[in-house]
């Protein structure tokens, strides 16, 4: 049970993300950009599976500490990442109306790569740990099934094509909405746990250990939990410091989408 829940929530994040580029290019009129996210996505999951081989045969795996400050590290890496894809849709979404299929040939190709490099860490990102979970899993209780990480990962997938099949049918702005949104509470998200996984490694203070803990309503390992997890970084009982990543992190992402309205606001009223 443990490695269907790890692939699915790791498969279903990766969907998710994915989902959403390609339901923003569809929107936008530019579906020819899906050849560099489906490019992108192969090479994350031709990464993803030599990583995992290089990972066990050659490197022989984290632990420990070593195993808390990687996650940690490949957690803030991939926030950073979906910023960067949060700051580039806000940079569309004002003239989002004006961008035809006509207009395909003048389209910057270091953009097209951009898209490439994005989704390929992001996916390759998800690989990671999911390696790193699984290993711990089998180091744990002498072996996995595959049968339940198979099938955590079509869950996920399934939940994940769910999710982009409603994006799909939106209009722009919804889509735009709702899009920024998973964004930015995948990133803080990801920016908490990667604070949490540091925080477990004793690099950073913890402050206050468990603000509260509610795995009594909602448990976080549960089917539940995991999906509640993956979709708005949810944690039954997270640290002060944690919480404070998670908010200022939503803070500084709402700005950042917002900054073209904010400037133009302050140039409209000086």
């Amino acid at each position: 049970m443990e490695e269907f829940i790890i692939t699915f929530r790791e498969s279903l994040e990766a969907a998710l993300i994915v989902g959403i580029v390609y339901s923003y290019l569809k929107k936008i009129d530019k579906s020819e950009y899906n050849k560099f996210v489906n490019f992108g996505l192969f090479l994350g999951v031709f990464g993803s599976i030599l990583g995992a081989i290089g990972f066990e045969m050659l490197l022989g795996g984290f632990t420990g500490i070593s195993e808390q400050i990687f996650e940690g590290i490949t957690m803030s890496v991939g926030a950073i990442l979906i910023v960067y894809l949060i700051v580039w849709m806000s940079d569309k979404k004002d003239t989002s109306h004006q961008i035809k299929k006509q207009v395909a040939d003048a389209m910057n190709s270091d953009r097209g790569m951009g898209l490439v490099f994005l989704v390929f860490i992001l996916i390759l990102r998800e690989g990671i740990e999911t390696t790193l979970f699984l290993s711990s899993v089998a180091s744990s209780q002498n072996g996995i099934s595959q049968i339940s990480s198979i099938l955590g990962i079509l869950a996920g997938i399934l939940v994940g094509y769910g999710v982009y099949s409603g994006l799909k049918v939106m209009n722009l702005k919804y889509l735009f909405n709702i899009s920024s949104t998973l964004l930015v509470v995948f990133a803080a998200g990801l920016f908490a746990q990667g604070v949490h996984e540091f925080q477990e490694a004793g690099i950073i203070p913890t402050l206050i250990e468990h603000i509260w803990n509610t795995n009594n309503i909602l448990n976080e390992n549960g089917i539940m939990g995991i999906f509640m997890k993956s979709l708005f970084g949810y944690n039954a009982n997270p640290s002060l410091l944690e919480i404070l990543t998670y908010i200022t992190s939503i803070m500084i992402m709402i700005l950042l989408y917002n900054r073209k309205s904010i400037e133009t606001h302050k140039t409209l009223n000086p």
